[in-house]
């Protein structure tokens, strides 16, 4: 009878080395995906804030970036599905326990209602439907925020499964960042600050819950060390520090501290964008990372057995 091990592997490291999963199949269309949803977003909650407090600049930014990455976001996914039919065929059903088919039905209702919500304040017609229509784009903003994360966990890969408690929060607190820096991008101070408190709060919120996310992961979480995965995690984390200390130290958000700098404010909150980016790419090459490692999914599956 041959040796498991005869090959060179070591034992209980697959089916003789070789991984248990196949890779995902996604496309490099899908991390920006899970980007511009996150930014549309929290974008909306953004601007539902600003109306509700009287920033009308921040509030209309906020509409603008909202629907500017909405547009974008179904014409990555679609991309990444091959043909626009694959897309409206996920319509045909209504299914509660698939995340694919919630998140497309998701993105059907947000879309008009983000577009209505900008329309209508650059028409300024109809106030009180502006407002229905901000206060709609939020709430349904909230979900969009963290569902691609529900998603990549409904998957079997170990390291975006077994981080089902943590990543949701990982991703809201990265749309969070990159809302209130592309905000920031665009208003002019003093309505700015409500942004750049925003960018700041979700900049401490994801790094804390990356850092849960990893603990809890245990051995599982080699991903975000190693590699591809590891080298975007890195980056994530030095440009969303570097992005921050620039924001507080120059922003309406460190007034009174140190000397404002418009550019300074601006060059933080390019830098949060990118890390909010970032943070997807390592997410995303992290799952592909797991799925080549077989003792990943042997691990996860003898915990689950064990419980």
């Amino acid at each position: 009878m041959n040796d498991p091990s005869a090959d060179g592997s070591a034992p209980g490291s697959g089916y003789y080395g070789r991984p248990v999963l196949h890779r995902p199949v996604w496309k490099r269309e899908i991390p920006w995906y899970l980007f511009t949803g996150g930014l549309a977003g929290a974008s909306s909650l953004l601007a539902a804030g600003g109306r509700w407090t009287g920033r009308a600049a921040l509030a209309r930014s906020s509409r603008r970036v909202a629907l500017g990455a909405i547009v974008v976001s179904p014409v990555l996914l679609i991309a990444d599905l091959g043909r626009p039919r694959r897309f409206a065929s996920m319509l045909r059903v209504v299914r509660p326990t698939s995340p694919m088919n919630m998140g497309a039905w998701l993105l059907s209702a947000y879309g008009p209602t983000a577009g209505a919500a900008a329309a209508l304040d650059t028409f300024g017609t109809v106030p009180a439907l502006g407002a229905a229509a901000d206060g709609v784009a939020a709430t349904l903003g909230s979900l969009l925020t963290a569902y691609t994360a529900v998603l990549l966990a409904d998957t079997a890969v170990p390291v975006w499964h077994e981080a089902g408690r943590d990543l949701p929060c990982v991703f809201a607190a990265s749309a969070a960042t990159s809302a209130g820096a592309a905000a920031t991008l665009l208003v002019a101070p003093p309505e700015s600050g409500p942004a750049e408190r925003l960018a700041l709060a979700g900049l401490v919120a994801e790094q804390m819950a990356l850092r849960r996310m990893e603990r809890r992961l245990g051995p599982l979480a080699a991903p975000y060390r190693e590699g591809s995965a590891g080298r975007y995690a890195r980056a994530a984390r030095w440009l969303g520090w570097a992005g921050g200390l620039m924001l507080a130290g120059s922003g309406q958000a460190g007034r009174g501290r140190f000397r404002p700098s418009r550019r300074g404010t601006l060059a933080g909150a390019a830098l949060l964008l990118a890390s909010a980016v970032t943070t997807r790419f390592a997410v995303f090459k992290a799952g592909f990372q797991s799925a080549d490692d077989p003792e990943a999914t042997l691990a996860a599956q003898r915990a689950r057995m064990a419980v």
